[in-house]
């Protein structure tokens, strides 16, 4: 890897290498890892450094049949997202539930990505070497709530080490799940499998146990189900919702770890379209400036309603500010 590329996130490196390469195709070979940087899996958010040898294990004309629709351009994607804050280095937003914040396989139509570039007024084509902004993490499709968009290069190298090191990252969740607790608050401390471990790795070393770590408390709750703040130490995929379901309190409107009959008494007696689950505020320290940052995005109107139907007090309202 050239001192020029230095610094850039492999995704966005991969981007520019496999131009005729449908962005959906890059991150599928990221996931199943095609992408290997000096050896190991390479990640989107990893930064490359000098030296660096990134291999790609596939046929690029291969991956250019993959027939799936090209982004659209900017002046065609209408904003859905509401802005918490903005600065010159970075955007936090209210992500809806339903819009899926990365392309992928099987996803069309505008992403959280296309979206936060058309309100940024970023150009389809971007000067060659331009950092384009991006999202510094990653929400589930169905989830709605904060996320965080890096405006610059020096943004997203700073939020890349918050996330990844969890130093003064502190993420909470508003969750309903299934039934009644017994206890106002609790942790659950459990492994989880690596969620993208391939069937290789699997053979050669066994399942892969990851720390996982939730801290719930109840903020109201009824025979049938419980609204949860939800607050994550560690940061896996789905790690909520699998909890939850492990704990025998799967998230309500939940269709993969979720209990179906449960979800069929949400939808028909509560009017839950969507799975209950919302990012609901986020403190980190600012990647520039170094202040901390404490956001809060209020549970969606459809949730509101929910929960009003169920007779179910909600979260205590607050607001979203920069310092």
């Amino acid at each position: 890897m050239t001192e020029e590329a230095a610094g850039q996130r492999l995704d966005k490196l991969l981007r520019k290498a496999l131009k005729d390469v449908p962005l959906s195709h890059v991150f599928k070979m990221l996931r199943t890892r095609k992408v290997r940087v000096n050896g190991g899996r390479g990640r989107p958010e990893q930064l490359v450094a000098a030296g660096d040898k990134v291999v790609i294990r596939g046929d690029e004309e291969q991956l250019r049949g993959g027939g799936e629709p090209r982004p659209p351009r900017p002046e065609r994607v209408k904003v859905t997202f509401q802005v918490l804050y903005e600065d010159e280095h970075l955007l936090a937003v209210d992500k809806p539930s339903g819009l899926a914040a990365h392309p992928g396989t099987g996803i069309t139509g505008a992403t959280l990505v296309e979206e936060a570039r058309a309100y940024l007024k970023v150009p389809a084509e971007p000067p060659a070497g331009a950092f384009v902004p991006s999202p510094a993490h990653r929400l589930d499709r169905e989830t709605s709530g904060i996320v965080v968009v890096a405006k610059t290069r020096k943004a997203m190298v700073g939020l890349t080490h918050i996330f990844t090191s969890g130093e003064g990252v502190k993420k909470t969740y508003l969750a309903l799940a299934k039934g009644k607790f017994a206890r106002p608050e609790g942790t659950i401390d459990t492994p989880l499998s690596e969620h993208e471990q391939t069937g290789r790795s699997k053979a050669l070393r066994g399942v892969n146990m990851q720390e996982a770590i939730t801290h719930w408390r109840v903020v109201s709750s009824m025979k049938e189900a419980s609204l949860l703040a939800v607050r994550i130490e560690t940061g896996r995929t789905h790690q909520i919702r699998r909890h939850l379901e492990a704990a025998g309190h799967p998230v309500a409107g939940d269709r993969r770890y979720g209990d179906f009959p449960f979800n069929r008494i949400g939808k028909q007696r509560w009017g839950l379209d969507r799975m209950f689950l919302h990012a609901w505020k986020l403190s980190l320290p600012h990647p520039v400036t170094g202040r901390t940052l404490a956001l809060e995005a209020p549970l969606p109107p459809e949730l509101v309603q929910v929960l009003s139907r169920m007779n179910l007090p909600g979260p205590p309202a607050g607001g979203a500010r920069g310092r």
